[in-house]
């Protein structure tokens, strides 16, 4: 493991002799625009591994993307070998169909000490909900990014992240490519502790959201990436590009339903990624992540 490979797959060239927010941002925001969040190796019939030694391998050298327990792994993993002050920690992801967080931890993220002040980094989430920015831990104050405004709210040691949307335009909206328009809005996204946890509290739920047959990531082939302007992401056929604020306070979003033979050559087009065995698409799930 190299941190100058990484650096290299991330397209990441400026200074990391600095442990300050503004290097701490760059690292983080070409991290995002460069490693995709996806679940496609459950869709390929691979295992997702907790070793960092694989995540290594399959992100940086493969380079492929993965999902929270992989990212932000590695992440951390960059980020102490720079001399940040890193601590894992667990989340509960709220989930709008039940309008319920989940009973159990299902999402990892980083909480990085800097100046003697704390930040959220999460590079992780993905889809629309994904942090653009480092956020600082404090309650009830907003944080406005490129994607919405974020915010977090503490209660009795629970800390709620929430975001705040912007109104959606979908000019090419039709029935075949019918989209769950979201007026804008304030959002539950996760609630969490600060109770330090490490990689191996996490293997029980890497395991279980790859097999359980209700579990969001076996009903749904996902794979997004942002972009300098919004995202991109591909769920199941339905390949989604949003551009934020395009208009004022509202983001346009364009939906193209690909066929079977387009999908391999989409993935390397527009997240970089292939494949060493062929992926089955999926979208089960009637659960919008935008």
């Amino acid at each position: 493991m190299d941190i100058k490979e990484y650096f290299a797959r991330i397209s990441y060239h400026g200074s990391y002799d600095k442990r300050d927010l503004a290097t701490l941002t760059d690292i983080f925001q070409h991290h995002i625009r460069a490693v995709p969040f996806e679940n496609l190796s459950i869709h390929c019939g691979e295992g997702i591994e907790l070793d960092l030694e694989a995540t290594y391998k399959k992100i940086v050298r493969k380079k492929r993307g993965g999902w929270c327990m992989e990212n932000n792994h590695l992440l951390s993993w960059v980020l102490k070998t720079l001399g940040y002050d890193v601590t894992l920690l667990g989340a509960k992801v709220y989930v709008p169909e039940f309008d319920a967080y989940a009973k159990e931890i299902d999402h990892l993220l980083l909480k990085v000490v800097l100046d003697d002040k704390s930040y959220i980094v999460d590079g992780g989430f993905g889809m629309t909900y994904q942090l653009w920015q480092p956020m600082e831990l404090i309650s009830g104050t907003d944080q406005p990014q490129a994607p919405g405004v974020f915010r977090f709210l503490e209660e009795s040691g629970i800390w709620y992240l929430k975001k705040v949307k912007r109104k959606q335009w979908a000019p090419n909206q039709n029935s075949s490519t019918h989209h769950e328009m979201e007026q804008e809005g304030c959002r539950q996204v996760y609630l969490f502790t600060l109770q330090p946890l490490d990689i191996e509290d996490f293997r029980t739920c890497n395991t279980q959201l790859q097999t359980l047959p209700n579990s969001l990531f076996v009903t749904k082939s996902i794979c997004s990436l942002q972009t300098t302007d919004g995202i991109r992401a591909l769920v199941g056929w339905k390949l989604t590009e949003i551009t934020y604020s395009y208009k004022d306070n509202m983001d346009l979003v364009e939906i193209r339903i690909l066929a079977d033979e387009e999908i391999e050559k989409t993935l390397k087009e527009k997240f970089n990624i292939t494949l060493d065995k062929k992926l089955v698409p999926v979208n089960k799930s009637r659960l919008s992540l935008f």
